[in-house]
C-alpha cells in the first residue's frame, strides 16, 4: 500500500487517490496478498497495494482472459 499520513496514493501510478477519511467514497482496488510455501522468492512475506480506477481499467485492458463480472442491485 502506498499511503503517506493520511493520504492514499495510487501504487502505479503514483497518483493521489484520496485521504482515509475519504476512502468509503472513493473508487480503488485494493489487494494484498501473503505468501506461502512455494512461491518463487516470496515465501512468508505479505505484498499490498492500492490501483486507483484509471490503472485498473489499464491492467484488466491487458488481460488475456479478462475477469468475471456480475451486476449487483445493492451498494453497501
Amino acid at each position: 500500500m502506498s499511503r503517506k499520513g493520511n493520504v492514499i496514493y495510487c501504487n502505479n501510478c503514483g497518483g493521489r487517490i484520496c485521504t482515509e477519511e475519504q476512502k468509503m467514497k472513493a473508487s480503488f482496488l485494493t489487494i494484498s496478498k501473503e505468501w506461502g510455501y512455494f512461491s518463487n522468492r516470496k515465501d512468508g512475506t505479505v505484498h499490498s497495494m492500492d490501483i486507483c480506477e484509471a490503472c485498473y481499467d489499464l491492467l484488466v485492458e491487458s488481460f488475456a482472459i479478462p475477469p468475471v463480472t456480475e451486476e449487483i442491485t445493492e451498494y453497501l
